[in-house]
């Protein structure tokens, strides 16, 4: 199968042409052949058939077009598809040499090598088999959109240089008549190309034609004032002498007269600034730069592009000039170097100013340079056709900035940094992305110690430490705290660590450096919209939102959010580091809290944070409910109208929701509870209380339950006081602080007397059963647990009965009752299942595996624990699946099956360990018992 893409587009199979279909269909192909087995999204598709006009039945279109493009690439001999649906996208498979343009590039690099050894022949060769692909103009008869427009402009540019290669090697080969006419033709549709000039001149003068050679001269030289205001260039000039004094090279070759006269006129530009110092890892980034220059060697024709891109204060400057200065020994031709100020207070560099230091530093007098933007590019990509150089564009704001610099050929390399993300430069040039994210601890106290006295590090590693995190490990703002400590060498580092713990004291403290500074350049780039969300932001308590959230913030829709979050991404002031989880770093959040609380009216920072938290509690509530369904609910503040809330498909849903905002939910219930929002504090600290207990996240619950019972009482609701009086009590005694355990579960219990609220009562009786049974107090436990059942049946809580009737069971079973325990918990086993509650079943069988296993019962036993486990696991219940681990082990061990019990005691130690829980070490001294024996890894 052959892709013919230099001329009109075609494809061949077996020998026979294939119909591609309409010019649209074709357009897919062709875009799916600009970058071979990458994918290309939809939304690429769309803009390249209907630019920024799509139909409402765009998507539907694509897929048609891609539907008859796969029936017409069928190959009944291969049996992978040749176009693969990937996410968000399409991918095309080709195969190496299945493109004419694979061919044309592998064909003139062979002849471009033979070339430059001396065999001329054989580049002859080479370079008209790698002519004779071409058909006519690149993807002709097709209405090219702009990224492949300006793709096909390139590979003119490739197809021009092949033919000068042709013409040097013809005349290498003492065949000045042939190439005579071919460069004529080229010339009258080309004629800027200096090179072509040289090797006509050469060609008419080895012909004998002295008069044809001095007129082509003169005519170059019209041409060239007309079109550029500028005389011929140095090799011109050069043979122009030469042929007017009949001077030649001994060996008779025009193409040596050229480059002699080349090497005694170019100039070396050495133009890279003084590297920064103090520079430490970034080391995949340098190898991948590396790479790009190894890169030239495979394409020589192709200008290699790196754009490092990152949020202000990154590194980028200091990496792409490490980098350069470390290879700058690889172009012979040197560098060129411009920072184009993209986001600095001053004006940025417009791209014909940066081209007029670049052609001055070529060695063009500026008397010669053209006054227009096009000419300014033809000259320079003329003059670098031939070079191999070493390109640094420094702080770009965007890549239209960036494309009139680039290189239109040859073996330049070319490293852009910008805070932008350059996403239409890699799409339509090729450039590489090299995102630079924050450095790693290591890579932070190596900066330091590059800047500070090592002794003074290692004597207070705790300062460091704390310093690196106020820091947030952003190479700037870690060269200023280097800077505050190098100038204060009489201070103790724990005095300037002091000073930057507070977060709302960082941006002062580094204020020497300027970082609020830097970071105003990006914020000024902004649009007025995003530069509101920005501020918002700000009032986000981290450590990362989603499109939903920051659409609560603005109060705007979700789709109307989309477009913003992606200019504040593309300017790295977020970074979206998984599908749809913004984060910003520490010192940014602070900038933009500044910001809020100067351009934020009051009213609209406190509508703002409103629909924030109503955003979080909405979506919270409704997981709850499908997480512990048996829970009593409370009520909830009422939703606001137009906010959006997540939707919850099922309890899988819920759990994987609570599971990504866990840490932003701990830090919204501090919040909301010190911005006036009390209710909403403990509201969101019982719903997130569903997720944490069964997980033994018992620290979590604490620190949200101990805000929540703030909140509560700030608020005066006794209601509120009581639940979040019972839960942290709960979450005290499964962390054993049984004294905080005993007051709060007491408060509980009286809050809910005086608010004769039973069914509450009845859950803290619950949970003090569990306390008083820890404490060995199991008489009273009894007591309690007979209380707690009497109350859920007066309410109608069958959920609470059943589990209180377990509760009941097991304190029987403790105190040695077994047949009472079986008795009880059975009764219970019953009303659960007529009620299906899963986590309620767990339990009661867990209680009904030890009574078994007490009457000697283990197969039975056995039977009770293992559906127990089953039923835990399916609740996402970590922590009580864990304690039944447990006790299956001890009946497995008590059967004599150590194998069985090692199996159960490496699973429960597992999940215990992923839970940090302290319970780790009994099940590892019970697998210990065991001997070698049963040995091996956790399950």
């Amino acid at each position: 199968m052959h892709f013919d893409l230099l001329g009109p587009l075609s494809l061949v199979r077996d020998g026979r042409p294939v119909d591609l279909g309409s010019v649209k269909q074709r357009l897919v192909l062709a875009c799916l052949l600009f970058r071979p087995n990458e994918a290309v999204s939809k939304e690429r598709l769309v803009t390249a058939l209907w630019d920024d006009q799509p139909p409402a039945s765009a998507n539907a279109n694509i897929r048609t077009y891609v539907r008859g493009l796969r029936q017409a690439l069928h190959d009944e001999a291969d049996d992978q598809p040749r176009i693969v649906t990937t996410h968000g996208g399409y991918l095309l498979r080709v195969e190496p040499d299945e493109r004419d343009l694979d061919r044309f590039d592998a064909a003139t690099a062979r002849g471009r090598e033979a070339l430059t050894s001396g065999d001329a022949e054989r580049a002859e060769a080479e370079l008209v088999a790698a002519l004779g692909l071409w058909r006519g103009r690149a993807l002709a008869e097709l209405p090219l959109p702009p990224q492949l427009s300006r793709w096909v402009e390139q590979l003119m540019e490739r197809r021009l240089l092949a033919e000068e290669d042709h013409a040097e090697a013809k005349l290498a080969l003492g065949a000045p008549a042939e190439v005579i006419p071919r460069l004529r033709a080229l010339l009258d549709r080309h004629p800027l190309r200096q090179r072509a000039w040289v090797h006509l001149m050469s060609a008419l003068y080895a012909s004998g034609d002295v008069a044809g050679a001095l007129a082509a001269f003169r005519q170059v030289r019209r041409v060239l004032a007309e079109e550029t205001g500028m005389d011929p260039g140095p090799e011109l000039t050069r043979l122009h002498d030469d042929i007017l004094h009949h001077r030649r090279h001994p060996d008779g070759s025009s193409a040596t007269v050229e480059r002699v006269a080349v090497s005694s006129v170019r100039v070396r530009p050495e133009q890279l600034p003084l590297v920064p110092p103090g520079f430490v890892g970034r080391e995949l980034h340098l190898s991948r730069l590396d790479a790009a220059v190894g890169d030239r060697a495979s394409g020589p024709t192709t200008v290699v592009i790196s754009a490092v891109c990152g949020m202000a204060g990154i590194g980028k400057t200091a990496l792409a000039l490490h980098w350069a200065h470390r290879v700058a020994d690889r172009f012979p031709d040197g560098q060129l170097h411009v920072n184009l100020r993209g986001y600095d207070d001053g004006e940025r560099v417009a791209p014909a100013d940066a081209l007029l230091g670049f052609l001055e530093a070529l060695g063009v007098p500026l008397a010669r340079i053209p006054s227009s933007l096009d000419a300014r590019i033809g000259l320079y990509r003329s003059l670098l056709a031939s070079r191999e150089m070493l390109i640094v564009l420094d702080n770009a704001r965007d890549a239209e900035q960036v494309r009139p610099l680039l290189p239109g050929a040859g073996r330049c390399v070319v490293v852009v940094t910008s805070r932008d993300q350059l996403h239409s430069l890699v799409a339509a040039e090729g450039a590489r992305l090299l995102a630079l994210d924050l450095l790693t601890a290591t890579e932070s106290r190596n900066l330091l110690r590059s800047r500070i006295g090592g002794d003074r590090l290692d004597d207070e590693p705790d300062a460091v430490a704390d310093m690196i995190e106020a820091s947030g490990r952003l190479p700037l703002a870690l060269s200023i705290v280097a800077a505050r400590v190098a100038t204060r060498p009489t201070f103790p580092l724990e005095a300037i660590a002091a000073e930057l713990r507070p977060p709302e004291a960082r941006l002062e403290v580094l204020a020497d450096g300027d970082v609020r500074r830097v970071f105003s350049w990006s914020y000024r780039a902004l649009s007025p919209v995003a530069a509101r969300l920005f501020r918002l932001i700000g009032l986000h308590p981290g450590p990362e939102l989603t499109s939903a959230a920051a659409a609560a913030l603005l109060g705007c829709s979700a789709a109307a959010v989309g477009p913003v979050l992606k200019e504040l991404t593309r300017l790295h002031l977020l970074t979206e580091h998984r599908p749809d989880r913004y984060a910003c770093h520490d010192l940014l959040r602070s900038y933009a809290a500044e910001l809020t609380q100067g351009a934020e009216q009051g009213a609209e920072r406190h509508d703002a944070r409103h629909r924030l938290y109503d955003h979080y509690l909405h979506s919270a509530y409704p997981a709850a409910r499908l997480v512990q369904p048996q829970w009593t609910p409370i009520t909830p503040v009422p939703a606001l109208g137009d906010v959006i809330h997540v939707p919850m498909a099922d309890q899988d849903a819920a759990l994987a929701w609570f599971s990504t905002e866990r840490r932003v939910l701990l830090r919204v219930i501090r919040q909301a509870a010190t911005t006036g929002f009390e209710a909403y504090a403990w509201q969101l600290a019982w719903a997130l209380t569903t997720f944490l207990a069964p997980r033994g996240l018992w620290h979590d619950q604490f620190a949200a339950q101990q805000v929540a019972l703030q909140a509560a009482e700030c608020l005066g609701d006794l209601n509120a006081q009581a639940t979040a009086s019972r839960l942290l009590g709960r979450a005290a005694a499964r962390l054993g602080q049984h004294d905080t355990a005993g007051d709060r579960l007491e408060w509980a219990i009286k809050l809910y007397e005086q608010l004769d609220d039973e069914d509450g009562l009845a859950q803290t009786l619950h949970n003090y059963t569990e306390h008083c049974f820890v404490l060995g107090r199991v008489d009273e436990a009894l007591t309690h647990g007979h209380e707690a059942l009497r109350l859920y049946r007066r309410t109608g809580n069958r959920a609470g009965e059943g589990r209180a009737l377990n509760a009941v069971g097991y304190m029987h079973a403790v105190r040695g009752d077994y047949r009472q325990a079986i008795v009880d918990c059975t009764a219970a086993l019953t009303q659960q299942r007529l009620i299906d509650d899963h986590n309620g079943q767990a339990a009661t069988l867990d209680s009904l595996g030890f009574a078994y296993h007490a009457l000697g019962d283990h197969a039975r036993a056995v039977s009770c624990y293992e559906r127990s486990v089953e039923l835990f696991r399916a609740s996402a219940d970590r922590y009580h699946q864990a304690e039944t681990l447990v006790r299956l082990g001890e009946t497995h061990a008590a059967m004599g099956n150590a194998e069985a019990a090692a199996q159960a005691w490496r699973l429960a130690s597992a999940i215990y360990d992923d839970l940090g829980d302290p319970t780790v070490d009994d099940a590892r001294r019970r697998l210990a018992g065991l001997g070698q024996a049963v040995g091996g890894p956790p399950c």
